[in-house]
C-alpha cells in the first residue's frame, strides 16, 4: 500500500477522536526489558518483529526483546502470544498470568479495546467480559475464491453468486466439468463445518447435563451439512487434506479453486502471489430460519506472566498501548490479517484509503458482527479445545475417506469429547 496514503489514514483516525489517548509515559531511570516469547508463523512473525522495532525505536527506556523461552523453562517472559494446546496448558491450575485489565489499571494507562463480543473464544475474557489477555490473533472462517480458476470455468468473478451452499454446489460442478481437479477444499474441517457452521445457523454444540455444559455437535443440522460435504466427496468436488497447511498451499498454488480458511490467511494468498483471489462470507443454507447468524473469532492472545514487579508492568502496559496506536493497528491488520482490536482498526478496515487492503477484514467483521450473538452463536469453551477439535478431524477422516456415515462419525466424536479420549 502506497505509504502516503497509509499516513493519512492513520492521521486521519487520531484526528477523528475514535481512539484512545496512549496513555501516561512511564519514567524510568534505567532502561527495562520486556521479554516476549511467540511462536507465530513466518509472516506473522515478520509484522510482530516489525512492530517491536518500531517501539524500541521511540522508546529510550522501555525495550522489547524477543525470547524463544516460554513459560515452562522457569524464568517466564514477561509477556507470552499463546494459543491451542500452549494457551489451554498455561490458563489450567493455578494462575500463572496477571489479567491485563487489572495490569492496566494499576500501570495508569487506560485499556480502549472493543469490547470482547459474545462470539470470541472464551479463553482471554473473563465472567465480567474483562480481558485476561489481548487477542492479538483474531480471525474467523470464510470462503476464498481463485477468481482466474471462476473465469476459466466460465463464470464472472464479479457477478457469480455464493450465498448459500447450493450456489456454491453449482459453482463447482462447473469449476469440474470444465477440467478443474480441485474445486474445494477446506483447512480446518472440525473449525468450519461444526463449529462456525453451527454457530452461523444457529445451531448448538453444547448442551446442559445439570450443571455441567457438555459438547453436543451431532444433531440433525451436523448430521446434515457433513452428510452433504461427503457426497461433494465422493463427486472429486472436495478434497480434504492431512493439514491446515497443506489444504492453504493447494489453494495458495492454484490447485483448488475455492477454500475455507481463516481470514488472516488473505495476507498469506496475496503475499504468494500466484492467484488472483476474492474473500465473501461462508455460505448457509437458506432452509434453517435465521440464516446466516455469526461466525466465531479466534486465535492466539497476548498473556502477561504473574509475578513481575510493578516496574515491569508498567513497561509491559507502554508496549500494549503503544500497539494499540491507530497506525500500528492498521499495519498489524494489514500485514497479519488478524481481526480489528479497537475502534482505529474498525474504521480502517472500512477506509478507501485501504483499497481492497483489509477486504477480508471487512468480510469478517461483517459475518461475525451481522447480528447479536445468541446462547446457540456463542463460542462454547468445551467445543473450541484444541483435543475436541483433534477428536472431531479424527472421525470425519473415516468420512472423507468413505469409511464412517456421517452421524456415526459424529455421534464418536460427542462420546469421545465427553470421555475425554
Amino acid at each position: 500500500m502506497n505509504k502516503m496514503r497509509f499516513k493519512a489514514l492513520a492521521a486521519a483516525v487520531a484526528v477523528g477522536g475514535l481512539f484512545f489517548a496512549p496513555g501516561s509515559v512511564v519514567q524510568a531511570s534505567a532502561q527495562q526489558q520486556v521479554q516476549l516469547f511467540h511462536r507465530l508463523p513466518d509472516a506473522k512473525a515478520a509484522a510482530l518483529k516489525d512492530l517491536v522495532e518500531r517501539f524500541n525505536a521511540q522508546s529510550k527506556d522501555v525495550q522489547v526483546v524477543l525470547s524463544a523461552v516460554d513459560w515452562r523453562s522457569g524464568g517466564a517472559p514477561h509477556l507470552m502470544i499463546l494459543e491451542g494446546d500452549d494457551e489451554e496448558e498455561f490458563v489450567a491450575g493455578k494462575p500463572r498470568f496477571k489479567p491485563l485489565h487489572q495490569l492496566m489499571k494499576e500501570s495508569g494507562v487506560p485499556l480502549k479495546t472493543l469490547r470482547p463480543p459474545a462470539m470470541m473464544t472464551r479463553t482471554p475474557v473473563n465472567a465480567k467480559g474483562q480481558l485476561l489477555a489481548l487477542p492479538v490473533g483474531l480471525s474467523t472462517p470464510v470462503l476464498f475464491l481463485n477468481r482466474d480458476a471462476l473465469r476459466q470455468a466460465g463464470l464472472n468473478p464479479d457477478t457469480t453468486r455464493i450465498n448459500t451452499w447450493f450456489e456454491l454446489q453449482e459453482t463447482l460442478g462447473r469449476l469440474a466439468d470444465t477440467g478443474h481437479t480441485c474445486p474445494y477444499t477446506v483447512a480446518e474441517p472440525g473449525r468450519v463445518m461444526v463449529e462456525n457452521l453451527s454457530a452461523w445457523h444457529n445451531e448448538p454444540v453444547a448442551t446442559q447435563s445439570g450443571k455441567t455444559t457438555v459438547p453436543s455437535f451431532n444433531g440433525m443440522f451436523q448430521v446434515k451439512h457433513v452428510a452433504m460435504m461427503a457426497s461433494w466427496t465422493r463427486a472429486r468436488y472436495l478434497h480434504v487434506f492431512n493439514q491446515q497447511s497443506e489444504a492453504e498451499q493447494r489453494f495458495a498454488n492454484g490447485e483448488c479453486a475455492v477454500i475455507a480458511a481463516p481470514s488472516a490467511s488473505w495476507t498469506d494468498f496475496r503475499r504468494a502471489g500466484k492467484v488472483d483471489v476474492a474473500v465473501s462470507k461462508l455460505p448457509y443454507y437458506d432452509d434453517f430460519p435465521g440464516a446466516p447468524q455469526n461466525t466465531i473469532a479466534d486465535g492466539p492472545a497476548l498473556w502477561a506472566s504473574a509475578g513481575k514487579k510493578p516496574a515491569e508492568y508498567k513497561a509491559v502496559a507502554r508496549f500494549v498501548s503503544f500497539w494499540l496506536q491507530p497506525d500500528n493497528q492498521v499495519a498489524w491488520q494489514r500485514e497479519t490479517g488478524y481481526l480489528p482490536l479497537n475502534r482505529a482498526g474498525l474504521l480502517a478496515s472500512r477506509s478507501e484509503l485501504l483499497g481492497n487492503d483489509l477486504e477480508n477484514i471487512q468480510v469478517a467483521v461483517d459475518q461475525l458482527g451481522g447480528k447479536p450473538a445468541t446462547p446457540q452463536s456463542s463460542a462454547q469453551p468445551v467445543v473450541e479445545r484444541e483435543k475436541v477439535r483433534r477428536i472431531l478431524d479424527e472421525e470425519l477422516a473415516g468420512v472423507w475417506a468413505d469409511q464412517k456415515a456421517a452421524k456415526e462419525a459424529l455421534d464418536n466424536a460427542v462420546t469421545r469429547a465427553r470421555n475425554g479420549n
